[in-house]
C-alpha cells in the first residue's frame, strides 16, 4: 500500500513515509492509494476480538508486513492500550431502546485522541530506533520534531503518547485562554524535558495556520524534521476506524433476543469539529463496515453542517452576510458563551470544536470530486481530482469559501447528514440524560452528539439504532457540566464525576511559553531554541 497527497503530485510514499512525514510538501494530506476491501470471513472470524486484535486486523489491510510485522504490530498495539482503564478499551453502553453510547474516554488523557495518539507515539519511536539502529557507531541519529495544535484534547493525548521517547521533542500550540482548566493543566503540567507547551494569543486556527505553514517551509522543516500529530496525519485517522468495527460487534451481542443484524440499521453520531473521527467511521464503511448515514454533529461553529446544506465549504456564512437571513438548520441559533471573535470562532461550551475550518475535511472532498472526476483510466482520474481539489483548497484560502458542483454535493449526502446543536441544546441534553434511566453524565461534545441524534431519529425508520460516540469524559468540562446540572439536588460533581486522577492536577507545577500573539516566527524562534537542545534539559516558563 502507497499514500499520494490528495493535492496530485508524483510522491508515493510508504506506511512509515507517510506517517513521519505527516503533511505533503505541497499542502495536501496524505491517502491510500486504494481503500482496501474486508477479508470475506471478517464477520465470523472478527466477531469475538479483543480491540488489539482487531487493531492488527484492520491496521494490516494498510500496512505491508515487510514495513511492519504482524507481530510488531501487535506488540505497537499491545504497548498502546494497556494503559486504558476500561478492557474494552472503547466500551458500548446501551442508553435507551435505540440509542448507544460508544466511550471513547477511557485512555490516559480520558479524551477520544488518546486510542489514536498513544499508537502514534509508538509508531514514531518504533521507526527512529529502527533507523537509528542501522546507524554506524558515531554517525548522526535520527530525531523527530513534533508539532501539533490543540483545541484542547489533542495536545494532552499527544503529550502523553510522546513524553520522554527517545529522540523526539514535541511542541503544542494551543490558543491561550481558550481550552478548559482541566485541559490546559493535563498539558502543562507534563514537565518531561523533551515536552513543550506554547501557548499563543489567538483561536485555535490561529495555531493550525502556523503548524501548516511551519510544514510548508521547507527549509525549516528540513532543518528540524517536522512530524505531525494532529488529525492530518494519516496514523491517527486510520487508528480510529478500530473502534468502529469493535462497537459493530458489541452492538450485535447487545441486541434483543431474535433480532438479527440484517434486519437493522446502524447510524453513527459524531460530535466533530475537525473532522477526524468521523472521517474514520467513512473509511470503514467504504471497507465494507454495514451502517446508514453518518451524522456530523456541530456546535454553532458549523462549517460542516452549512456545507450539508448548502454545498459551500465557507469559513464565514455567505448567506447571512449578504442580509439573505440564513435560516438555522436544525437545533437551532446557538448563543456562544463569549460571542464571535475577530476570526469568526464562536466561543462555546463544546470548545474543542471550536473550529473554523476543518482540516481532514480535504480528504473527504478529495473523495467526492472524484466520483465526479473525467479521466480514460483510473490514473487520468485521480491527476484529474488532485488538480480539483487543489483548486478548490486554494479559494477557500484566498477567498475563505468554494461551492462544490452539485453532484459531488449529492455524491456526500449519500454518506453524511448533519446537524447544528446550540449551547442552550447543549445543557439541556446534558440535564436530560443525567435526569433519565439510565442516569448518564454527559461532557458537552457527547451532548452535542446526543442532541443530533435525538433530532434525527424520528426521521429514521424504525429499525435504525443509533450509536453516539463520547469524546471525552465529563470531568474536563466542569463548566458546562456544572452549569447543566447546577438545578439538580442530587448532583454532586466531586462524587458523580471527578476521576481520581484529577484531585489536586489544577495545582502542580505548570510549564508553558507564552507567545504573544499568532505569528510563526515567533513560534519558529521557540522551536529553534529547545529542539536542538542536546540533552532536553526542562525549561522554565517563559513569553516571547
Amino acid at each position: 500500500m502507497k499514500y499520494f497527497s490528495t493535492r496530485g503530485g508524483d510522491q508515493k510514499l510508504s506506511f512509515e513515509e507517510t506517517v513521519l512525514t505527516g503533511l505533503a510538501p505541497n499542502g495536501g494530506l496524505y491517502i491510500p492509494e486504494n481503500i482496501p476491501s474486508l477479508p470475506s470471513d471478517w464477520r465470523t472470524n472478527w466477531k469475538d476480538y479483543s480491540f488489539v486484535d482487531l487493531s492488527v486486523a484492520v491496521l494490516s489491510l494498510y500496512i505491508s508486513p515487510n514495513e511492519i510485522s504482524e507481530q510488531e504490530l501487535r506488540t505497537l498495539a499491545e504497548k498502546s492500550y494497556r494503559t486504558f482503564r476500561h478492557p474494552d478499551v472503547t466500551p458500548l453502553k446501551k442508553l435507551g431502546d435505540k440509542t448507544f453510547i460508544l466511550e471513547l474516554f477511557h485512555g490516559p488523557t480520558f479524551a477520544f485522541k488518546d486510542v489514536a495518539l498513544q499508537l502514534l507515539g509508538n509508531l514514531f519511536e518504533f521507526f527512529l530506533l529502527r533507523r537509528n539502529a542501522k546507524k554506524i557507531p558515531g554517525e548522526q541519529q535520527e530525531t523527530l520534531t513534533v508539532v501539533g495544535a490543540t483545541s484542547g484534547d489533542t495536545g494532552s493525548a499527544a503529550i502523553y503518547g510522546l513524553r520522554n521517547k527517545a529522540n523526539i521533542s514535541i511542541f503544542i500550540l494551543h490558543p491561550k485562554g481558550r481550552v478548559s482548566p482541566i485541559q490546559e493543566a493535563q498539558m502543562t503540567t507534563v514537565t518531561d524535558a523533551n515536552v513543550h507547551n506554547v501557548a499563543v494569543k489567538g483561536t485555535f486556527d490561529d495555531c493550525q495556520d502556523i503548524v501548516k505553514a511551519l510544514f510548508a517551509d521547507k527549509e525549516f522543516n528540513s532543518e528540524h524534521r517536522l512530524g505531525a500529530v494532529n488529525s492530518i496525519n494519516w496514523a491517527r485517522i486510520l487508528a480510529q476506524t478500530v473502534y468502529y468495527f469493535l462497537s459493530f460487534f458489541h452492538f450485535q451481542s447487545q441486541l434483543p433476543e431474535g433480532t438479527s443484524l440484517e434486519d437493522v440499521e446502524i447510524q453513527y453520531v459524531v460530535p466533530t469539529g475537525n473532522f477526524g473521527d468521523i472521517l474514520a467511521g467513512y473509511y470503514a464503511k467504504k471497507m465494507g463496515l454495514p451502517m446508514g448515514k453518518l451524522v456530523v454533529a456541530t456546535n454553532a461553529n458549523d462549517i460542516l453542517a452549512r456545507f450539508w446544506k448548502t454545498g459551500r465549504y465557507e469559513k464565514v456564512d455567505s448567506s447571512a452576510v449578504e442580509g439573505e437571513g440564513a435560516a438555522a438548520p436544525a437545533g437551532g441559533s446557538s448563543n456562544g458563551k463569549q460571542g464571535t471573535d475577530a476570526s469568526g470562532v464562536k466561543e462555546t461550551l463544546s470548545p474543542a470544536m471550536d473550529i473554523l475550518v476543518s482540516s481532514n475535511f480535504e480528504r473527504l472532498l478529495w473523495y467526492l470530486a472524484y466520483e465526479t472526476a473525467e479521466g480514460e483510466d483510473d490514473a487520468a482520474r485521480r491527476t484529474a481530482t488532485s488538480k480539483t481539489l487543489d483548486t478548490w483548497m486554494y479559494k477557500v484560502k484566498i477567498d475563505g469559501r468554494v461551492e462544490v458542483p452539485v453532484a459531488a454535493l449529492e455524491a456526500g449526502r449519500k454518506d453524511f447528514l448533519a446537524e447544528r446543536i446550540s449551547d442552550e441544546m447543549t445543557l439541556t441534553t446534558i440535564q436530560s440524560y443525567f435526569d433519565g434511566q439510565p442516569s448518564y453524565v454527559a461532557d458537552p461534545h457527547t451532548a452535542v452528539g446526543l442532541a443530533a441524534a435525538g433530532i434525527i431519529a424520528p426521521k429514521n425508520s424504525p429499525n435504525t439504532y443509533q450509536i453516539v460516540l463520547s469524546t471525552a469524559h465529563p470531568a474536563k468540562f466542569s463548566e458546562a457540566v456544572s452549569k447543566a446540572l447546577e438545578g439538580s439536588s442530587h448532583f454532586n460533581f466531586d462524587r458523580d464525576v471527578l476521576p481520581q486522577e484529577f484531585h489536586g492536577l489544577l495545582e502542580k507545577e505548570k510549564r508553558v511559553i507564552d507567545v504573544e500573539r499568532p505569528d510563526i516566527d515567533l513560534v519558529k524562534g521557540v522551536i529553534g531554541r529547545f529542539a536542538k537542545s542536546d540533552e532536553h534539559t526542562a525549561v522554565e516558563a517563559g513569553s516571547v
